[in-house]
């Protein structure tokens, strides 16, 4: 038994840490994949698709910024897409990321992305080609 609580007290610690880590890197994974999806709808719908972002979710809205919200699979009513597990966006491109029919990025950015529950940050980049990628 003592040694079943020695695993515990040394073992608990590394689990807190993973589970925190798993946290940040699902939801850098889950803005890249919105991302992906906002450039892989402006090329489907061959127009531009503006990425609009608040601390907790992010929107398309087709025909640049000035256009109509979509709404579609993962998105509330008004076209929000929010992300899960608490993960904020905590700072972004100053302008909004516009993906252009081709799929490139006018202007590109870089989203950073905050744990809620410490203050670990992870950067998400949207390069000028349109690639969306986690360092």
């Amino acid at each position: 038994m003592a040694i079943l609580g020695l695993l515990a007290a040394v073992g608990v610690p590394y689990l807190v840490s993973y589970w925190q880590a798993s946290t940040l890197t699902a939801g850098a994974q889950e803005l890249q994949t919105i991302l992906n999806g906002a450039r892989q709808l402006a090329i489907r719908n061959n127009t531009s698709v503006c990425v609009k972002r608040n601390t907790t979710s992010v929107q398309y809205i087709s025909n640049g910024c000035g256009g109509t919200v979509w709404t579609g699979a993962g998105s509330d009513n008004s076209g929000w897409i929010p992300l899960v597990n608490g993960i904020t966006i905590t700072a972004g491109p100053a302008p909004d990321v516009i993906f252009t029919y081709l799929g490139a990025a006018a202007p590109g950015g870089t989203y950073t992305v905050k744990a809620p529950s410490n203050a670990q940050t992870v950067t998400v980049t949207v390069a000028g080609s349109g690639r969306v990628t986690i360092p």
